[in-house]
């Protein structure tokens, strides 16, 4: 069993990384949230998590053990495999994650391209007792409201993604609680 692997990125794209170990290339999947650190650092220790299958032998990198130990809560739920687990971990942040599920907040994880409602409330109903967050902290971390899901889905019919909408307007509406929805989307257009 692989715990972690430490060495220098010698590719890296959004979804996997290979990181040269002693000369040895290990093609890693990571999240969306990792890939910023992982793409400018000059070496990096990722925490591993292996899916061996018939057909393949997967290996899954995080850059904290508690990412890693949420990535392996979420596969334990009956319907979430590791894409949608990864997919997951790339819309969320640890923090956020926890604290939808703390908080029963199911509307954070039917954001999640390909998870429905069912899904999300499976997700809650068989973590939720092993999830330590208080919904203060998802309050704080991820901006509620209608305000800004109608501005989140306003960039991404102009064409932005949807990973890429959320982060700008979490920073937005963290600056200024009460933005207006037209004002939040014009900001937003210029930080874009």
């Amino acid at each position: 069993m692989i715990d972690y692997i430490n060495g220098y990125p010698a590719e890296v794209t959004p979804t996997y990384a290979v990181l040269d170990c002693n000369g040895l290339g290990y093609e890693i999947n990571i999240t969306l949230i990792d890939y910023p650190e992982i793409s400018t650092a000059e070496k990096v220790k990722l925490f591993i998590h292996e899916s061996i299958r018939e057909d393949a032998h997967l290996l899954f990198g995080f850059l904290t053990r508690r990412s890693r130990e949420l990535f392996r809560l979420l596969i334990g739920v009956s319907g979430v495999g590791p894409n949608t687990a990864r997919l997951i971990l790339s819309s969320l942040t640890a923090d956020q994650l926890e604290s939808a599920i703390a908080s029963g907040h199911d509307a954070a994880l039917k954001a999640v391209k390909g998870i429905g409602g069912k899904t999300a409330q499976r997700i809650i109903v068989d973590l939720k007792d092993k999830i330590k967050a208080s919904e203060q902290a998802f309050i704080t971390s991820m901006p509620a409201g209608e305000s800004f899901d109608d501005s989140v889905a306003a960039l991404v019919m102009l064409g932005f993604s949807s990973m890429q909408s959320r982060k700008v307007l979490q920073k937005i509406f963290s600056e200024t609680p009460g933005i207006a929805t037209e004002a939040a989307i014009r900001q937003a257009l210029t930080m874009l």
